[in-house]
Formats: structure tokens, sequence, C-alpha cells
């Protein structure tokens, strides 16, 4: 974890920013507890899954024990657990769509809780991912505050593994700024030192701290 750390703080560094604005989000999805508990140990309190059950199973009682976690749901979100998701986690990062938003906001209205909300944008344009696409996200951000009556956070993008992060990055920040939003998860494991210096806020990083999945 500390040569993540280094390497966060490096990459920030050469864009005249600070480590302390960018938030490490550790992506235990999937990992065995042999590697997350290390990891967790170490004082990391911010932890990216993406499966509602898993998630509550693996999380549920450490949440009591440990009021300072914060747990992110990063993978796709099916309207049916939106009321599980949004009673458990702390960040949403995957809304995308409008029957998930009106699952989303009819949850928050039910449990009186409201998680920090994401769009996830598929700036690729990649038929096999979630996300909104560029060219919708402006109306998409708009009805979530209009019709569903949300706050939203920040965007959420996975760039496509055969192409350059850097644009999919900045064309991320730009569809952030002319919306007012302050979030910018992006970054994974290969690439989250060029999202910081396109302007990341939070990383999701797998691999690089837990070792490669099995």
């Amino acid at each position: 974890m500390d040569d993540v750390r280094a390497r966060m703080a490096a990459a920030a560094k050469t864009v005249g920013r600070e480590l302390g604005a960018i938030t490490l989000v550790a992506v235990s999805k999937q990992q065995p507890w042999s590697h997350v508990a290390p990891v967790l140990d170490a004082g990391q309190r911010v932890f990216g899954e993406n499966r509602v059950q898993e998630a509550m199973v693996r999380w549920g009682e450490l949440r009591v024990a440990r009021p300072d976690l914060e747990l992110r749901l990063i993978g796709p979100l099916q309207t049916n657990k939106a009321k599980e998701a949004v009673g458990f986690f702390d960040v949403i990062e995957t809304v995308d769509r409008d029957r998930l938003a009106r699952a989303v906001a009819d949850a928050v209205q039910a449990l009186g809780r409201t998680p920090k909300l994401y769009i996830q944008v598929n700036t690729g344009e990649e038929p096999q991912k979630a996300g909104v696409t560029p060219a919708d996200a402006d109306a998409f951000v708009a009805a979530l505050r209009r019709d569903y009556g949300l706050s939203v956070e920040g965007l959420m993008c996975i760039p496509p593994a055969d192409e350059p992060a850097g644009p999919h990055f900045a064309l991320l920040a730009k569809i952030a700024a002319r919306n007012g939003l302050t979030g910018l998860s992006m970054g994974m494991s290969a690439d989250f030192e060029t999202a910081i210096r396109f302007g990341a806020t939070s990383v999701r990083v797998g691999s690089a701290l837990f070792g490669v999945r099995n």
C-alpha cells in the first residue's frame, strides 16, 4: 500500500496537486479476506465492491466495529438491489439509466438515507459496458436533479482497455466541469497515475494492492 500511495503522491506532484485531495479506493471485490485484512490493518478505510450481497456478507459486522469504513459500490447495480445498496453503501458509482435512478430515488425516500451518487459514463461507447454515452450525460445529470430529486457527486468511467486512457479521463473531466460536479472516479491499477494527472478525485486500485485475483 505504501508503494501505491507513493506513486499517487508523485503523480499528484507533477500537476501541483496534493495527495490528500485524492481518495484511494481499495478494490476488494472477489479478493480473499487473507489479502484484504492486511490492507485494512495498515489503515486503509475506503473499499470498493461490485456485488451488493457479497459486500453485505463481507463487511456487515465490520461496519459496526469500524464506523470509519467507507464502502463504495463500483459494479453494475440491478434495480431490484437498489434499496439494499442505498441502505448499505456510502457511495454508489454506477448510476446509468432512468429505471435505476427511479429505484434509487424511491429507496432514498423510503430509507431516509442518501449515499453519494456517481453517474457512470461509457466514454468509449463500448456496447458491452454499462454507462450513459457522453452525448447523453448532460441530460442524465439534469434528470437526476430535476426528475428524481437526487444530488450527484460526480462521474465515473472505465476507458477501453485497448486505447490510451488520457483522452477518456479528459473527456470525463470536461463533462463534470460543465455540470458543476466535483467528483471524478477514474483510474485503476494500470492507469491511476494518468488519471490523477487528469484530475481524478478517487482512484480504484485492486491488483496493485492485493495482487492478481485467481
